[in-house]
């Protein structure tokens, strides 16, 4: 059985993305979804910009810097498309569940819109990513563990994500209910 690092941040995005559907609903999600989008595309060029200034006469790990640094079109691509296409998926699926369970049953939304989205985002980035470099059978094999991992970690930590949902409607004293929301995750003028 093996992981990936990703195994160890971004259960917590879709633990916010949850957090942030559940008390706000959909258009704040797809606001914050976009916002992550765009300061993970930042990061990108301040990494790509770094690798073009020259290092220090001195320094001597140029390549190491690169190779960290420097990931490959291929895999930023998979991670940008993977990223956008799971947040909205968990948002979607938490703000449908909401609808359907009339605000009920919060700790099974939270599991399911997870597993879709953790879902929707390993199978794309692990299928961009490595069909080609490895065995199609080893890519969906991968993309469920990590799935399943992934779900694993939102299980885990469900007690806290619990009970920060219910603190912060408590003192936001707010619980969108998403009718008649327009679900087009380009839709960036519906907030």
């Amino acid at each position: 059985m093996s992981a990936t690092a990703a195994i160890l941040v971004f259960p917590v995005s879709y633990i916010v993305n949850d957090l942030i559907a559940e008390v706000w609903g959909y258009r704040k999600a797809r606001l914050i979804i976009w916002y992550g989008f765009l300061l993970n595309f930042f990061v990108v060029i301040v990494f790509r910009l770094s690798i073009l200034i020259p290092g220090n006469e001195f320094f001597n790990g140029q390549a190491a810097f690169e190779s960290v640094l420097g990931a490959s079109t291929r895999l930023t691509a998979a991670s940008f498309l993977a990223f956008l296409s799971g947040s909205f998926m968990n948002a979607f699926v938490m703000s449908r569940m909401k609808i359907a369970q009339k605000g009920k049953g919060f700790s099974i939304r939270a599991v399911v819109s997870t597993f879709a989205g953790e879902g929707i985002d390993s199978l794309i980035f692990f299928f961009i990513a490595f069909v080609g470099i490895m065995p199609l059978s080893k890519v969906f094999e991968l993309t469920l563990h990590i799935a399943l991992l992934k779900t694993a970690y939102e299980i885990l930590v469900l007690p806290l994500t619990v009970y920060m949902v219910k603190r912060i409607k408590k003192l936001e004293k707010v619980d969108v209910y998403d009718q008649n929301v327009d679900y087009n995750p380009f839709n960036i003028k519906e907030v």
